[in-house]
């Protein structure tokens, strides 16, 4: 009666040893995959703003513009005109027109120098003073004088060999005409100052590009060329990560005066790169390019890695487990099997996967037969929805090994309900925070620094998560960071 009664689990357990086949860990274990993360290039346009003191253009002007700009020596045949009276309703005349000479001076005061958009503005006051005088001794040396502020505009052009050049256009008005009113007539003085600005024209300009040809920017923009070649740390340790800048391109986009400052409005294009781990060697320098015209909107694009090694996963899963095996696990066509897990290895797979081994010790509760030890295999695919940080775990495969009888039992465990969603929700990971660690750090790391005479300031403005993926160093969310950056030269004095 007992072996009838017996007969049944006898039956199950030589089935089992009929299907079972001896295998061990290195058959059923996933290839580790040896791929590295790609390092990610994009373009960015860093600010390199090259500043030129307008401050000597002043006393340069002031030796090139005569304090007395010209003088007025003129006769005019009608300074009076004739006068007359009526006689039996006609008029006589009485008086002929008098003529006078017309002599004086222009002169200029101190010159006052400004900005005003993208015009170096030189105001050149003006001040005459002129006198009529007569033979017939009618007029006593009549005076008057006038006043006009004439406005000195240079602009100011980089050439694409670097070379700076001033154009300048003067521009006046006169505020007070100088002239006299004599017998209800007006005579004014200024029709020459057309003729006579022209030649203080062509010295301004001169003296204009003589001084701005001593602001030596190429040698500058050859210096902040050369040292951008580099690599910069964003993040210190855990782990490290690194910048490294490539110039291709210097662009200039005019210039504005601030002050009595020139401020050249120029932009380094250079592809950006990110780097996890060792710093990266420096990129070897190239020739200083020719300056290419074109409006720069400077802005920083680098996709920054947040690495998440294997082995921090396998404490995490294994805690999961350990909390899980105090009830047993329902086994479909076998029932309720208890588990005690020990060891856990987690390791990037080929194609994109994460793999998970588990070593387990399997007891079913309905066959009296002594555990089965064996390590079960997970594979899975780690996905994130777009601009999140937390990581979940699709497409979740089972694989077994076992050290005897017992090879088909470890399977259906591992592909049982219960234990397939507690590997996949141990898995899954929440990066928000690291995220954020990360951007803090990274934003401490780059906000201002000093390299030798250039001055490195760098904003950040925004970090957008990408898609995460497995290679065989570890998980890699690649965060997307930007902002601006700008280079300023400023030696040490």
């Amino acid at each position: 009666m007992r072996i009838a009664q017996r007969l049944p689990y006898l039956i199950v357990i030589a089935a089992a040893l009929a299907g079972c086949k001896a295998q061990t860990v290195a058959d059923m274990a996933p290839p580790r995959a040896t791929d590295t993360a790609p390092t990610p290039k994009q373009t960015s346009l860093v600010a390199v703003p090259i500043d030129a003191d307008a401050a000597a253009l002043r006393t340069a002007l002031e030796r090139a513009v005569p304090r007395t700009l010209w003088t007025i020596d003129r006769r005019e045949p009608k300074c009076v005109p004739p006068q007359g009276v009526k006689v039996f309703g006609k008029k006589v005349k009485v008086t002929p027109p008098i003529a006078c000479t017309i002599v004086g001076q222009v002169t200029r005061g101190p010159l006052r120098l400004r900005g005003e958009g993208q015009e170096i503005v030189v105001d050149v006051p003006l001040n005459a003073r002129v006198s009529a005088r007569d033979v017939g001794g009618v007029l006593k040396g009549e005076t008057a004088t006038g006043s006009a502020m004439a406005h000195a505009r240079i602009r100011v052009e980089l050439t694409p060999d670097w070379r700076l050049q001033g154009k300048v256009r003067i521009a006046y008005g006169w505020t007070k005409p100088p002239g006299i009113d004599f017998l209800g007539r007006r005579i004014t003085f200024t029709d020459q100052a057309d003729a006579k600005l022209k030649p203080v024209v062509r010295d301004v300009e001169r003296e204009v590009n003589r001084e701005i040809a001593r602001v030596d920017v190429k040698r500058q923009a050859a210096d902040i060329w050369r040292r951008s070649f580099t690599t910069l740390e964003l993040n210190r340790e855990n782990p490290p990560v690194w910048m490294r800048l490539t110039p291709q391109r210097l662009l200039y986009g005019g210039y504005r005066v601030d002050g009595q400052r020139i401020k050249l409005n120029l932009a380094l294009e250079a592809m950006t790169e990110s780097f996890v781990g060792e710093r990266p060697a420096d990129p070897a320098p190239t020739a200083l390019p020719r300056l290419v015209h074109e409006t720069p909107r400077p802005h920083l694009d680098v996709f920054v890695p947040v690495v998440a090694d294997y082995a921090e996963l396998e404490p995490v899963i294994l805690r999961a487990l350990v909390k899980r095996s105090a009830q047993p696990f329902e086994v479909p066509k076998v029932g309720p099997v208890m588990a005690k897990f020990d060891k856990v290895t987690v390791y990037g797979a080929p194609g994109g996967r994460v793999a998970v081994g588990v070593s387990v010790e399997a007891q079913p509760q309905r066959i009296p037969q002594g555990p089965t030890h064996g390590r079960i295999w997970a594979t899975a695919i780690p996905v994130n929805d777009p601009g999140s940080a937390e990581v979940r775990f699709a497409d979740l495969t089972i694989l077994g090994d076992t050290d005897g009888i017992g090879g088909d039992l470890l399977l259906k465990l591992g592909q049982s309900p219960g234990f397939s969603t507690l590997i996949a929700s141990a898995l899954t990971q929440n990066f928000t925070r690291d995220v954020e660690e990360l951007e803090g750090k990274i934003r401490r790391a780059v906000d201002q620094r000093r390299e030798g005479d250039f001055e490195i300031r760098t904003t950040v403005t925004g970090f957008e998560t990408g898609e995460i993926k497995a290679y065989g160093a570890g998980l890699y969310l690649p965060v997307r960071m930007s902002g601006s950056a700008s280079i300023a030269y400023r030696p040490a004095r």
